[in-house]
């Protein structure tokens, strides 16, 4: 007998479930049901999406390849409801593909210096940005930490690490650029470089390097023995 999702207990609904317990708890046709966010007189939102989920034997790649005529064609799917779908879908594809595309691995400081000199090294303000690493040294996320003036900028070690935890990071690799044109570090580079090492030791978030960018050339921590 249909039960209509209004009617369902509030943690089985999709919506409420999604609230209740993250999104992860959700199955496919649940997330499907979300975005058509009704079903039909006889079927629920959810039994649609599971049909529809069956008629591509669950494979949410061929279900990205329907088209519009294509997903029309099941009862209680219009055309508004299935450009939701596509949508949805192509989000994903394209998140897929950035994520496959845009993964730099980090095995030199040359790389980092290729990867941040576009973005810093040729301000004229000092700015600090970490590079946040996974298990194969892939870059991950990249976050401007600071910005500052002409000398120097504030770095809140407290932000590096929320970040990290954030993106699951299992190392990092901190940036900043001279606008000075000077590669040498500031007493002052050091010194936030060994504090951010000490944390990141405490909390197993391992630090690979600190880079000094300018718009030429660039300074490794590592590559010069000091770290």
């Amino acid at each position: 007998m249909y039960t209509p999702i209004n009617q369902w207990a509030e943690d089985d609904r999709p919506r409420e479930k999604l609230l209740l317990k993250g999104k992860n708890a959700l199955s496919d046709s649940e997330l499907l049901a979300i975005l058509i966010g009704s079903g039909s007189r006889n079927e629920s939102a959810v039994q649609l999406c599971q049909r529809i989920l069956k008629s591509v034997d669950s494979n949410l790649t061929q279900l990205g390849k329907l088209s519009l005529s294509q997903l029309v064609q099941f009862k209680g799917i219009g055309e508004a409801k299935a450009i939701s779908i596509m949508a949805a879908l192509e989000l994903g594809r394209r998140r897929r593909l950035e994520e496959t595309t845009s993964l730099t691995q980090v095995t030199s400081s040359r790389i980092v210096f290729d990867l941040m000199q576009p973005l810093i090294g040729e301000l004229p303000h000092e700015e600090f940005w970490v590079l946040y690493l996974n298990n194969s040294n892939k870059v991950i996320h990249k976050a401007q930490i600071s910005k500052g003036g002409i000398t120097g900028t504030v770095v809140d070690t407290r932000i590096i690490f929320k970040t990290a935890f954030e993106y699951y990071a299992t190392s990092l690799i901190l940036c900043h650029n001279h606008p000075s044109g000077k590669l040498m570090p500031s007493e002052a580079d050091k010194q936030i470089t060994k504090k951010i090492r000490v944390a990141g030791d405490a909390v197993e978030v391992k630090v690979l390097d600190h880079i000094i960018i300018t718009e030429k050339g660039y300074y490794s921590f590592q590559d010069e023995g000091i770290f």
